[in-house]
């Protein structure tokens, strides 16, 4: 059994080495249970964040990468159960000048330019939180909004506060801020995704993924990546269900 599975660039969830290899926290555990399940290859597609649905939808590849789950994407693609929670957050210049710690915060301040991924949840949610067009500047990755930060064409990118934190962390110039929302049974939750009659696949990765989660072997993976202890326990089955309010 081969199984191909579609990934991005965003750290610490899913990147590329300079070999060309990928890497990253959800790319290790795709390879863990899909082993278990009895894959006897894996082969990685880097793709831009607008593909992944479509592309899986069409049988592309066989999966994703895990996502925010959401209603709306939920009627295109079948996801299994999550694999963490994680709220959004910024990352900014180090002392935060525009003093940007919500969405709202953002809204609030015309001369405030945010950094956006199109399609992303994140982008969705600064409009809803009455954020301008006119602030928002696209990019089409990480990388590139990570770029357009330190040149100073943006005062904010905003993500997962996880991949904040690890931005942060290799660059001095930049600081993280987290958005303090998202608890419990209301917590965005990821989730691998896969074409909806691909029913033999998603029973065997839900399977050992129900298996796997939480155990002292998932949690030492994952804390190399970052991972906290809530990050990961807001995911599992007592904590809540697999979707983003």
């Amino acid at each position: 059994m081969k199984i191909t599975i579609a990934y991005l660039d965003e750290p610490p969830f899913y990147w590329t080495r300079p070999d060309g290899t990928p890497t990253g926290a959800d790319v290790e555990l795709a390879e863990t249970v899909l082993s278990a399940a009895g894959a006897t290859a894996i082969a990685w597609r880097k793709v831009e964040f607008e593909e992944l649905l479509p592309g899986v939808q069409a049988g592309h590849w066989d999966m994703n990468v895990p996502i925010f789950v959401t209603p709306e994407r939920a009627q295109q693609v079948a996801f299994s159960v999550p694999v963490w929670t994680v709220v959004d957050g910024f990352v900014v210049h180090r002392g935060n000048p525009k003093a940007v710690t919500s969405y709202a915060s953002v809204a609030a301040r015309v001369d405030a330019r945010l950094g956006v991924i199109p399609a992303q949840v994140q982008t969705l949610a600064a409009k809803a939180a009455g954020v301008r067009d006119a602030q928002l500047v696209e990019f089409k990755d990480q990388p590139d909004a990570v770029a357009a930060l330190l040149a100073g064409t943006i005062d904010a990118f905003t993500g997962t506060a996880l991949g904040g934190r690890v931005i942060a962390e290799s660059n001095a110039e930049l600081e993280a801020v987290a958005h303090a929302t998202g608890t419990g049974a209301n917590a965005p939750v990821g989730a691998f995704s896969f074409k909806k009659d691909n029913t033999a696949l998603i029973d065997a990765v839900n399977r050992e993924l129900a298996r796997y989660l939480g155990s002292a072997d998932h949690r030492q993976r994952m804390a190399r990546y970052g991972f906290t202890a809530a990050e990961i326990d807001g995911a599992l089955p007592a904590a809540g269900d697999a979707s983003r309010s």
